[in-house]
């Protein structure tokens, strides 16, 4: 089940659109011409309009380019990283002519650098941030001076330029590193709430065909209840051997296409969408394929007073129990147990193994996606979902899902899924699952 899903699934890329940038970029340009205009005309300081007019300007005439050249709707990351690198020269260009470090508009350095650790490899984020920091240290070093009053010049001490530096370096590291971790868990739960609808919905489609076969089933089972009895009919009446034997190989290749349909009917009987199943029947059918590994797998069903609970056979319950018990026989050394007890309230099913465990430094993370340890002899190795689609989809039609080991010096994982008896026996449908 989980190499399946993982065949079929691949977690996004981390992009950006070359739109996008460029709206960014002109978002500066404006931002850039408001402050040039105030600073001169508003506060009346002596700035160098020419040279910084200049370089607004190419970074205008570069976005219009790109817009008439390029597909804005491409996801390029290597060139949009090539652009915030640029962004980066174009306001180092700007602060060496408006005082270096000592211009309050040096912290917007951490601008493209932050808009690459939500959107592009961390590779190219870890570059940008190097030039960021390496356009900083030279602006240091050489600037043009502040403008500002000539009668009241700003002279700051270097300790203090010293500590706007550090505060550009650790604000780059710091919050580019916070964003991209952020950013990367969001993608991700976003990746795997995706595969786990993409397995729903197969689950869904195999249903949907099981219920189809028997339907076909019934079906054709008049016709060719038909021609059997007429080719067995014909076959005492005609003399001919050559036609007799014929019809000998009509009849019994009738009877062949008869005992076919009907164990397809038999394999489909409890497989409509709306069937109803004991606790037991769901139990085994999610256990059977699972037999044939090495590995024993004993099936325990407590009896109690209360009448055994019916649910439907809901795909996102056979597919959640049924990748655990995968799971399970996976990890385990030789022996599986499954456990299911029930009351008026609450229906319990426990499965244990007896393999290594949950490591302890994954028990508080266990059912996160992509979260895998798969050992050596697994094929495939999977994407780390297995365990987070099936968690998801319990939880989805209202079971509680808890992980633990076994108590020394027992060993092996153990997981508890328990439904309110109500909500149980009350599912429906996969529709009201998804909802």
């Amino acid at each position: 089940m989980t190499e399946t899903a993982a065949s079929d699934f691949r977690p996004s890329q981390r992009h950006i659109r070359l739109d996008t940038i460029l709206r960014l970029r002109w978002l500066a340009v404006l931002g850039q011409l408001a402050a040039i205009f105030i600073v001169a005309q508003g506060l009346e300081f002596d700035v160098p309009i020419v040279p910084c007019v200049g370089i607004i300007g190419l970074s205008a005439t570069l976005n219009l380019a790109l817009q008439t050249a390029v597909n804005p709707m491409r996801r390029l990351p290597i060139q949009a990283a090539g652009l915030l690198a640029l962004n980066i020269v174009e306001l180092a260009g700007l602060l060496f002519f408006t005082g270096g470090l000592q211009n309050p508009f040096s912290f917007l350095f951490l601008a493209p650098v932050l808009i690459s650790a939500t959107a592009l490899p961390a590779r190219l984020t870890f570059g940008l941030g190097i030039l960021a920091v390496a356009c900083a240290s030279i602006l240091f070093f050489f600037h043009f001076p502040l403008p500002w009053d000539s009668e009241d010049p700003v002279v700051l001490p270097p300790i203090y330029l010293v500590g706007v530096w550090l505060s550009i370096v650790l604000a780059i590291g710091v919050t580019s590193l916070y964003s991209f971790q952020v950013t990367e868990e969001a993608r991700k739960l976003a990746d795997a709430l995706a595969a786990t609808e993409l397995v729903l919905t197969r689950e869904q489609h195999l249903t949907q065909l099981d219920g189809l076969a028997a339907a076909a089933a019934h079906e054709l089972g008049t016709p060719l209840a038909t021609i059997f009895l007429i080719s067995r009919e014909l076959e005492k009446t005609v003399k001919d051997p050559a036609f007799a034997a014929d019809l000998k190989t009509l009849r019994e290749q009738t009877q062949r296409c008869r005992d076919i349909l009907g164990k397809i009917t038999q394999l489909s009987s409890t497989g409509a969408p709306f069937d109803r199943m004991k606790l037991s029947e769901l139990i085994e059918e999610v256990v059977a394929p699972h037999r044939d590994f090495g590995v024993a797998i004993k099936v325990r069903i407590a009896v109690t007073a209360t009448a055994e609970p019916v649910g439907s056979r809901n795909p996102a319950v056979l597919y959640g129990v049924g990748n655990i018990i995968e799971n399970a026989v996976d990890f385990a050394n030789s022996t599986v147990e499954v456990n299911a007890w029930w009351n008026n309230d609450t229906i319990e099913i426990v499965i244990s193994d007896d393999g290594p465990g949950i490591p302890p430094d994954l028990m508080n993370r266990i059912g996160e996606p992509y979260l895998s340890r798969r050992r050596a002899r697994d094929s495939g190795g999977g994407l780390g979902l297995g365990v987070f689609i099936a968690r998801t989809l319990l939880e989805r039609t209202g079971a509680k899902v808890s992980f633990t080991n076994r108590t020394f010096p027992e060993h092996g994982a153990v997981v508890q899924i328990a439904w309110p008896r109500q909500r149980f026996e009350a599912i429906e449908s996969l529709e009201e699952t998804i909802g």
